[in-house]
């Protein structure tokens, strides 16, 4: 089992890239299953959850090129359908999320699929109603197995259909708008997540020739074409390794400047760490954090006690929540983190327990943390990674934390993070990968 040995309780400094976004490299690849010519992506994270995609879009028949260190071309020419019902493929999609989105583009462009069980991160039921739904209502049917664990979806008569989402589901949607851009008529999606991930898969497959208004609202309209075409695209760079590096920064007292952060499409999370007091300060393109000694929660306009939860774009991606409570255990103050979408992804917080953090944990949903206001130091532990975001965070705390720490099972981190150990050697950080 790999592991991280970390050894915190100094202050880092320097410049740090965000890598390309990890949710909408997972939506942009599988679009490019849309079209037989030729797709070139750039800021393509290396990373094993995009990596693993990569390698199923190869093993499909898709044409696949390295340019550079970031930048591939793909042709999807020869597509092999029934390659999804090997056992090679569901092994490998069991290990990753976002393969449950090829499902949107093989049905709009060959009229089937199957879909098994979506694995990635263990933080709660994930199901795919949301999806199946959507399908259904244009006109897909659809068998589940329960022995295989398997949708098998035929789309010989999809078309397009006016959907009312039951949640505002990033996956979902895009699934439903790459099915729809190919599907005879019309598709409208009402109550459609409208994350910037969301918006750059839209603005793809318009230069495609797709047809979708309504970008950046939570209605599209999708009028179906024949065909679709090449194209170029650039990936945004992944929000959720900028809210991460600002909680770095703020953790362990250092003063960064995260180069090529895409401000733009940054949202509300900029607002979200100042209410903790982090001082930050946005120069063109780039955000700037100076080192701070303290930083203080701020209290509602009432004065009362912080509530900081999750919420569908524009509001705070669940993503940060975990980075954002960590970060409040060396604030001054106290805030209630309300995760709501996920049931298991507060269930970490014991190992910050065991750091020295005082923390509440009310339920599988809120936590309320009472910051330490750096009186009493965390402390080096042994512990391990549960997924993606709670081993980042885990990550940050002990990098603040006096003497040693070891993370086991890292591979969750690897999973969402590029080099992670070695662009934070870059800045000072005495982090070292290991086997335990």
């Amino acid at each position: 089992m790999s592991t991280f040995e970390i050894r915190g309780g100094k202050p880092l400094n320097g410049t740090i890239v965000p890598q390309g976004a990890k949710n909408e490299a997972l939506q942009i690849l599988c679009a490019v299953l849309l079209t037989e010519e030729k797709i070139t992506i750039s800021n393509i994270p290396n990373i094993l959850d995009v990596n693993m995609l990569i390698e199923l879009l190869g093993d499909l028949g898709v044409s696949i090129e390295q340019i550079n260190e970031d930048t591939y071309t793909f042709e999807a020419k020869q597509v092999d359908i029934e390659f999804l019902q090997s056992e090679a493929y569901k092994k490998k999609s069991g290990k990753l999320r976002g393969a449950v989105m090829l499902a949107g583009p093989l049905l709009s462009r060959f009229g089937k699929t199957y879909l098994p069980q979506p694995g990635g991160d263990k933080i709660g039921r994930r199901r795919l109603d949301t999806h199946i739904i959507g399908f259904e209502r244009m006109g897909v049917t659809f068998h589940y197995d329960a022995d295989l664990k398997e949708f098998a979806l035929d789309g010989t008569h999809m078309k397009g259909a006016d959907l009312l989402l039951e949640e505002p589901s990033v996956t979902g949607t895009a699934n439903i708008v790459m099915a729809a851009v190919m599907a005879k008529g019309k598709t409208t999606i009402y109550n459609a997540a409208c994350e910037p991930y969301v918006q750059q898969l839209c603005k793809m497959l318009n230069s495609m020739g797709a047809q979708i208004e309504g970008i950046g609202s939570n209605l599209l309209h999708i009028e179906g074409v024949q065909k679709l075409s090449g194209c170029s695209h650039r990936l945004l760079a992944d929000m959720i390794e900028v809210g991460s590096f600002i909680a770095l920064a703020a953790m362990t007292q250092s003063e960064l400047t995260i180069k090529d952060a895409d401000v733009a499409h940054l949202g509300i999370l900029p607002e979200t760490f100042t209410k903790f007091g982090v001082e930050l300060h946005i120069q063109g393109n780039d955000i700037h954090i100076p080192a701070q000694e303290h930083y203080k929660i701020k209290q509602f306009i009432d004065g009362s006690v912080l509530n900081i939860y999750d919420h569908p774009w524009p509001g705070l991606s669940p993503d940060l929540l975990s980075v954002i409570l960590v970060m409040a255990t060396q604030a001054k103050g106290t805030v209630l983190i309300h995760q709501k979408m996920f049931e298991s992804r507060l269930f970490f917080v014991d190992k910050l327990i065991d750091m020295g953090a005082q923390i509440v944990l009310c339920d599988p949903h809120r936590a309320v943390v009472i910051g330490l206001n750096r009186q009493t130091a965390l402390k080096g532990i042994r512990m391990s990674s549960p997924d993606i975001r709670a081993g980042v965070a885990l990550l940050i705390a002990a990098l603040s934390a006096e003497g040693k720490s070891v993370i086991e099972n890292i591979d969750q981190i690897d999973r969402g993070y590029q080099f992670i150990d070695k662009r934070l050697q870059a800045l000072g950080a005495d982090i070292k990968r290991g086997v335990s």
